[in-house]
């Protein structure tokens, strides 16, 4: 039996369907389906990002036109309530339960995925975050936000953290002569979900509006289902490379020595540094910020700007009839959408930025520009300024995404190499924690606002615009404090020279493409790519269009 006998043999006897073994690619495997495969799962999970459109119209899920508010609501109160509408901090917790959730569930099951294989990942990712919609949906339909809470926010996050971290081991498997663009890829996806799904679910809600509905839980059923269909669809295109392959044509990088000079951190130690949590707190705060705009930027722009979205200037968002909130509805479903899209934009520009100015300088550049951002941003608003605060938000969500792009790099340079995947995974938690407390800060200090009697405007947000500069320049702190490691927690050449004679076992197998990965873009990678870009293409237009709306 030859090497590509052994290494190519998809279908064994007795593995089933979602197996690892049945996707191990054959002979004639195209590489380029594989990246329209992860772009399927990751543009739905990252309307993750996007949900921010349905809190003001669940606000009103009882009182449809306008909100049936109860002074003595707790947070308790709100999920069991019948009789109240919700508060939009009390649904804002959905929002941080989506990157808890995917942080620890990312953290947790990591390993699982790489013996169980991606499509069975993915699987269970669109089983768990369409599954979670389908019973948020029942948790309108009987006005019970606990079920919201776990359908969406517990077992959707469930489903992020799978989805999320499935096409990228993959992707790097296929691609080991452009890592950069294929994980760029996946990221990419992730970031630019809301932008199809932001607009899509306004369009939706509309259409489903009615006189005793405000059109939430009709759109999560249709939502579910589409994602559901481009999800499997995703899962089921995923292959694996045989043990052994090679692009045609490429080998991997001659080592400078056979011993590696660079110094490496064990996984058991990394944690055990200051620099680790140095770091932890870079990326916790630089995500904190963004992620908490990022799930307040429909309101947020609603209620700051109000008539004068629609060429109404002087009627404040109190006063607008319904009509003319489902039109600037759909001009802030863009701006979420605008905000996507500079999310996307920053992981390739800040990250192809740090290979020359290095991570600690590009992080540098996130903290100083932030804090004078959102030092500015209560002035913008106040001037009437669309414009400028528009172009603000578009930059910080930029370093935004730019930061998850550039920490993987940044823990190379402090950590090694080594085991730079798994301590990557550990400082997801980070974003888990930043889950909670972004949108906490921004959701609970808008409602202390409003109970303290100021209107929606302006005003509502410039506490909350201060406090953001002022976790950022905390991490601007934490930044300037990390330094290279000391020589005692580096692994001595011993240690690097076992570990690498494991790996060397591992790969000590005959080499090369096996007939695999051949044909480029031809008509069956074409047709997948389309099927995810004709959507995307459709979210930026969609964008795009809102843009020119927004400042028309």
């Amino acid at each position: 039996m030859t090497a590509a006998e052994t290494r190519t043999d998809g279908a064994l006897a007795g593995s089933g369907l979602l197996d690892r073994e049945r996707i191990i690619a054959r002979p004639g495997f195209n590489r380029w389906l594989v990246p329209p495969a992860a772009l399927a799962i990751h543009l739905c999970i990252g309307m993750a990002y996007g949900f921010s459109v349905f809190w003001l119209p669940l606000s009103k899920s009882l009182g449809i036109t306008a909100s049936t508010a109860c002074p003595d609501l707790t947070l308790a109160s709100a999920l069991f309530t019948t009789t109240c509408d919700w508060r939009i901090a009390d649904l804002g917790w959905i929002y941080t339960l989506f990157f808890v959730l995917l942080g620890s569930s990312a953290a947790i099951w990591g390993g699982w995925l790489e013996r169980a294989g991606p499509r069975k990942a993915g699987v269970v990712s669109a089983c768990c975050w369409c599954g979670g919609i389908v019973l948020a949906a029942f948790g309108v339909i009987t006005h019970q936000l606990w079920l919201m809470w776990l359908g969406a926010g517990v077992i959707g996050g469930i489903g992020l953290g799978l989805g999320y971290i499935s096409p990228v081991s993959t992707l790097i498997k296929w691609f080991p002569d452009r890592r950069g663009m294929a994980t760029g890829m996946a990221i990419m996806g992730f970031g630019g979900g809301a932008m199809i799904g932001a607009p899509l679910a306004n369009l939706l809600m509309n259409a489903f509006k009615t006189d005793t509905s405000v059109g939430v839980w009709q759109t999560f059923i249709v939502m579910a289902a589409i994602y559901f269909a481009f999800m499997m669809g995703g899962a089921f295109g995923y292959r694996i490379p045989p043990t052994g392959w090679r692009p045609d044509g490429w080998t991997p990088p001659a080592a400078k020595s056979t011993m590696i000079t660079t110094k490496h951190v064990h996984l058991r130690n990394a944690h055990k540094t200051k620099q680790f949590w140095l770091i932890w707190a870079v990326l916790c705060l630089n995500v904190s910020a963004g992620i908490g705009v990022l799930g307040m930027a429909s309101p947020m722009l609603q209620e700051i700007f109000a008539g004068s979205l629609i060429g109404l200037p002087d009627v404040a968002f109190a006063q607008l009839d319904a009509g003319h909130k489902a039109s600037i509805a759909t001009i802030a479903a863009g701006f979420a959408g605008l905000l996507s899209l500079f999310n996307i934009g920053g992981r390739f520009f800040w990250a192809s930025l740090s290979d020359k100015i290095g991570r600690k300088n590009t992080y540098y550049s996130f903290f100083i520009i932030g804090i004078a951002l959102y030092a500015l941003a209560p002035t913008f608003a106040g001037m009437g300024n669309k414009a400028l605060f528009v172009l603000s938000f578009g930059i910080i969500l930029s370093m935004y995404g730019g930061g998850f792009a550039t920490i993987p790099a940044y823990l190379a340079d402090i950590f090694g190499t080594q085991f730079v995947g798994a301590i990557h995974g550990r400082l997801l938690t980070a974003w888990a924690t930043a889950g909670i407390v972004g949108p906490v800060v921004v959701n609970y200090i808008r409602e202390a606002q409003i109970a303290a009697g100021v209107a929606p405007g302006p005003t509502l947000y410039t506490g909350t615009m201060y406090i953001l500069a002022g976790m950022l320049a905390l991490g601007l702190i934490a930044n300037a404090l990390v330094r290279p490691l000391p020589d005692k927690w580096f692994m001595s050449d011993d240690e690097v020279a076992a570990l690498q004679a494991k790996s060397a076992a591992v790969n000590a197998g005959p080499t090369g493409s096996f007939g695999i990965g051949t044909g480029g873009l031809d008509a069956k990678a074409m047709l997948a790519w389309a099927v995810v870009g004709i959507p995307l293409l459709w979210g930026v237009w969609v964008t795009l269009k809102a843009t020119f709306a927004l400042f028309g």
